[in-house]
């Protein structure tokens, strides 16, 4: 049985206000995200590599991960040791398509974490070939005098400073043919009043992905960034959002509806794959229609 979504299926009403307290756990959602567990379809892209894959147990990490297991890949994922349980759950998915899954608990706020993380996952994996680095925070402030150092410094720990730590260490392992791949957002190109701190950091995101791809294209290595708009995932119920703009969450968009994390699955499959061979530098709006350029 094909169990396969169209567009048509995917929610489009208002959603409850909910609050989590910081990271958040995907399986108290409602309603829960698709991640593609039933609804992502395999075809061979990915056979044989090996995928290391930051805040992979909920969201938009959690559908690149089983959709790379779908598509032949083993797998490590990092999440924030207070996911444990979605992490098992994705585990357990991962193992039942018959691929590796090793769990690389820890906060990526921990100056030095990164590293160790991604030369983890080359041991456990027996290398390296594909790095997505979607792992972030985001907690909105709508006055800029309000922002407290705390909030800056973790925003920037993880958003971007780990970002170039693991890619530091990620390259004593990728070869020709690897593949870094960044979450950013639509907020790096068109930032809301609300998420200043959050907003610089994707518009750094988008900065290094492009100076990285002129630097490794000699290596042979590509580096991408997906930008996302609003999507349903964790983030946005654990102070990503104000609660009151929860209900009409991604309302606002040309599709008139949030997107699900399955729907960006195809894009970091692609961008992982041999087929994107000769892409590198690209930053691909998944917005459901507002432009990022």
């Amino acid at each position: 049985m094909n169990n396969k979504k169209t567009a048509s299926h995917y929610y489009k009403g208002k959603f409850e206000k909910q609050l989590q307290k910081y990271p958040g756990l995907q399986s108290k959602m409602t309603p829960i995200p698709d991640t593609g567990e039933k609804t992502y379809q395999g075809s061979d892209k990915l056979i044989r590599k090996k995928a290391l894959v930051t805040g992979g147990d909920s969201g938009i990490g959690r559908a690149a991960a089983i959709a790379y297991a779908k598509e032949g890949a083993d797998l490590a994922i990092n999440y924030h040791p207070d996911e444990e349980q979605d992490a098992q759950e994705v585990k357990a998915f991962i193992e039942k398509e018959g691929r590796l899954c090793v769990l690389l608990p820890g906060d990526l706020r921990e100056e030095g974490f990164a590293k160790k993380m991604v030369t983890r996952a080359a041991e456990a994996l027996g290398g390296l070939d594909v790095l997505v680095l979607n792992a972030g925070i985001q907690q909105y402030e709508f006055d800029i005098q309000n922002l407290t150092s705390e909030q800056l410094h973790d925003t920037f720990e993880v958003n971007v400073f780990s970002v170039v730590y693991a890619i530091q260490e990620a390259l004593n392992y990728l070869s020709e043919g690897g593949s870094i791949i960044l979450t950013s957002s639509i907020q790096g190109v068109k930032p809301s009043a609300h998420l200043v701190d959050y907003a610089m950091t994707k518009s750094c995101e988008i900065s290094l992905t492009k100076s990285l791809a002129a630097q490794l294209g000699g290596k042979g290595i590509r580096i991408n960034a997906v930008a996302p708009g609003p999507i349903w995932t964790a983030l946005q119920i654990c102070g990503g959002q104000p609660q009151d703009s929860i209900p009409e969450f991604g309302q606002n968009q040309p599709l008139k509806r949030a997107g699900q994390p399955a729907e960006l699955a195809s894009v970091y499959v692609l961008l992982a794959s041999d087929e994107a061979s000769y892409i590198t530098g690209q930053v691909y709006g998944v917005t459901g229609g507002a432009p990022i350029n």
